[in-house]
C-alpha cells in the first residue's frame, strides 16, 4: 500500500483495518503497533499522529464495534415484531452472528482487557448496545406481575453472559459443538425463560 495514497485522515481508517486484520491472526495482545503500521504501509511513526499507542488504537476497533453490535442488536429487535419473545430470540442469534461476521471487532469488544469505561465515546456506544438488550428483556418481562418480575438488567446480563459463552466455546472456527451453536443459545435460553416463568413450559 501506498504511502502517498492517503488523504484527509483515511490513513487513521487503514490502521484500523490493519489492527483488525492482526487482532484476528493473532489476537488483541498478540501485534505491535510496529505491525499495524508496517501492514497499513506506513512508518510507526506516522501511527502518533492518531493514536496514543497500541491501546488506543484497539480502542478504536472497539468503538466502531460497538456501533455495528448496536446496530445489528437494534435490527434484530425490530421494535419486539413480529412478537416480544421472537424479536428476543432474534437478537440471540443476532449476538452469533455479530461475532462471526465481525472477529476482530468482537475481540477487541470482549478480549482485550479494556473497559467500555475506557472513553467517553466508547462508553456511550457500548451503553446502546445494552439499551437494546435491557429492552428487549423488559418487553418481554411486561407480562408478569411487579411483584414477580426479576430486575430487567439481571436478566439481561445472564442472556448475554450466555451468548458470549456460547461464541467462546462453540462458535469460534475450529471449535467443535455438540450442536449448532444457534441451537445451544436458544435452547439454553429457553430453559432459562422457562424457569422464570416467562414462556410456556411447552415452549
Amino acid at each position: 500500500m501506498s504511502k502517498q495514497g492517503y488523504h484527509h485522515g483515511n490513513l487513521r481508517q487503514a490502521l484500523v483495518a490493519s489492527a483488525l486484520a492482526l487482532i484476528e491472526e493473532k489476537g488483541p495482545t498478540g501485534f505491535t503497533l510496529s505491525e499495524a503500521a508496517k501492514r497499513a504501509g506506513v512508518t510507526p511513526a506516522a501511527v502518533y499522529r492518531h493514536f496514543e499507542g497500541r491501546e488506543d488504537l484497539i480502542v478504536e476497533c472497539a468503538r466502531q464495534g460497538y456501533l455495528i453490535f448496536g446496530d445489528v442488536l437494534e435490527n434484530a429487535w425490530n421494535d419486539g415484531k413480529p412478537t416480544a419473545l421472537a424479536a428476543f430470540s432474534a437478537t440471540g442469534r443476532a449476538y452469533l452472528a455479530f461475532a462471526r461476521q465481525y472477529p476482530g471487532h468482537y475481540m477487541a469488544m470482549f478480549e482485550s482487557g479494556i473497559s467500555p469505561n475506557r472513553s467517553t465515546e466508547l462508553s456511550k456506544v457500548a451503553e446502546r448496545a445494552d439499551r437494546v438488550m435491557e429492552h428487549a428483556t423488559g418487553a418481554l418481562m411486561a407480562h408478569l406481575p411487579r411483584d414477580r418480575r426479576p430486575p430487567v438488567a439481571m436478566v439481561s446480563a445472564h442472556i448475554w453472559a450466555m451468548s458470549h459463552g456460547v461464541v467462546e466455546l462453540y462458535a469460534r472456527e475450529g471449535n467443535r459443538a455438540p450442536y449448532a451453536p444457534e441451537d445451544l443459545l436458544e435452547s439454553g435460553i429457553g430453559v432459562y425463560l422457562r424457569g422464570l416463568g416467562l414462556i410456556r413450559p411447552d415452549y
